[in-house]
């Protein structure tokens, strides 16, 4: 006898999960790890970890704040790792998959000044900037608080436009 799955079956609700996922948790791990092909493992890894875990799932947060919060571990177990820290990990800004048109050089300069930046202002500033992540959920998926989202995103302006004062376009409202 064959079991016939529901609606909302596990399988479906991972794939739907990918579908939605997938590329923006790619472009927040390329730019956490800083190698391409070590953040689509841990993109494949969030997504086992999601599955493995759907079951456990109590929706608190929502689905973006939870696969975006195992994401962050997960390059952080991999940055933490001994072999990590001996890799060459340069990342361009061509890196950053699907990017909508030709970026201006300000842009690039811009995010190559993002990932520059010190792990605790770098993951806001993915989140909220990059991501389009609300104070709220970055302070959920970080497990921090509001205020300290808040507090990190202005030290990280402060540092973007301090590095970017030699440059014609530094304007970060």
């Amino acid at each position: 006898m064959e079991t016939v799955m529901g609606p909302d079956s596990k399988e479906e609700r991972i794939e739907r999960m990918v579908a939605l996922y997938q590329l923006p948790l790619l472009r927040l791990c390329i730019m956490y790890l800083h190698d391409e092909e070590l953040a689509k493992d841990a993109v494949q890894e969030t997504f086992i970890k999601a599955y493995r875990n759907l079951d456990s799932f109590r929706a608190d947060a929502t689905e973006k704040t939870w696969l975006t919060r195992i994401a962050i571990n997960t390059c952080k177990n991999l940055h933490r790792s001994g072999w990590f820290r001996h890799m060459d990990r340069a990342v361009t800004p061509d890196m950053i998959t699907d990017r909508p048109a030709p970026a201006r050089q300000e842009d690039d300069d811009l995010t190559t000044e993002i990932m520059n930046l010190p792990v605790k202002l770098r993951e806001v500033a993915l989140l909220c900037w990059l991501q389009g992540m609300t104070y709220e959920e970055t302070a959920e998926a970080l497990g921090i608080s509001r205020q300290a989202v808040g507090g990190r995103l202005n030290r990280a302006r402060n540092k973007l436009r301090f590095a970017m004062e030699g440059s014609d376009h530094h304007d970060l409202a």
